[in-house]
């Protein structure tokens, strides 16, 4: 698989085979899941990254067995149902090895590769794409609100797009190390992952500041809590805020951006790119 950099930008949309997702749109049926990529594929969805873990502050990990219970399936049957790439959401390597087997061409890592070191071998071996991304999450710093959901708070940084970058370069060294080709390679800053609402605002302000680490970039801002916060609103009617967010991305220079709303992200990544993407 090779993706053209800085022809346009790619959209990846999110299935969530989880209950329990932040967001709301978790699904709880592998029919539901096929339909819903299926129907991605058809809103202009370049990528379906498939998830069955929630990722959200606060939330409870799951058992291996779990989790392969719920992605793999739907790995199986989108690989055979959409033309597009088909991205597991997974820190872990036997899920990621699982999926690659599956069908799946890219590993999207929100440990970046820290939490299962073995999952960068297993990228290395099967030569496939893997999204690293900057993670300081911890579950002290978690705070929810019945209406707003989970943020993280009290979290400090000196420098902070200087210390994303600094810890984003240690797990791309160790990704390098581990045998992975610099091409397929992917950083993600991690919005919302480990950050407060004031620092994800800044990291979007100054999101071409990543670009000097001279790898493609992924933005994930999608009904995120810094989102929620900043409008005073609930997962389900962020929209426009994200929208807001996505545009702003990619005016500074994300690759890819990975959403919920696919028709009416799509229709923004096209105009955006019209603009910023001039020949």
């Amino acid at each position: 698989m090779k993706f053209d950099w800085g022809m346009k930008t790619y959209l990846m949309g999110i299935v969530n085979v989880t209950p329990d997702s932040f967001s709301g749109d978790g699904l709880a049926t592998t029919d539901a899941a096929v339909e819903q990529g299926m129907q991605m594929e058809k809103d202009g969805a370049d990528i379906l990254d498939i998830g069955g873990e929630s990722t959200r502050p606060g939330s409870t990990p799951v058992s291996l067995e779990e989790e392969l219970s719920r992605v793999i399936p739907v790995v199986e049957r989108l690989a055979k149902e959409v033309k597009i790439p088909l991205s597991i959401d997974t820190y872990k390597a036997e899920v990621a090895r699982r999926a690659i087997d599956a069908g799946a061409l890219i590993i999207n890592d929100v440990w970046g590769g820290r939490m299962e070191p073995k999952i960068l071998a297993v990228a290395a071996e099967k030569n496939v794409h893997i999204i690293i991304m900057h993670n300081r999450s911890e579950p002290k710093d978690a705070t929810q609100t019945e209406a707003l959901g989970g943020r993280y708070v009290g979290v400090e940084y000196k420098d902070l797009l200087g210390e994303i970058n600094a810890e984003l370069q240690v797990s791309i060294d160790a990704a390098l190390r581990a045998g992975i080709a610099k091409e397929n390679i992917i950083i993600d800053p991690g919005i919302g992952f480990g950050k407060t609402v004031e620092q994800n605002l800044e990291l979007v302000r100054r999101f071409d500041e990543l670009k000097t680490l001279g790898y493609p970039i992924l933005a994930g801002p999608s009904r995120k809590s810094f989102v929620g916060y900043t409008l005073n609103l609930p997962p389900e009617e962020r929209l426009e805020g994200t929208l807001a967010a996505i545009a702003l991305s990619i005016e500074k220079g994300a690759d890819i951006v990975r959403v919920h709303d696919v028709k009416e992200a799509n229709r923004v990544r096209r105009f955006t790119d019209a603009v910023v993407r001039r020949r």
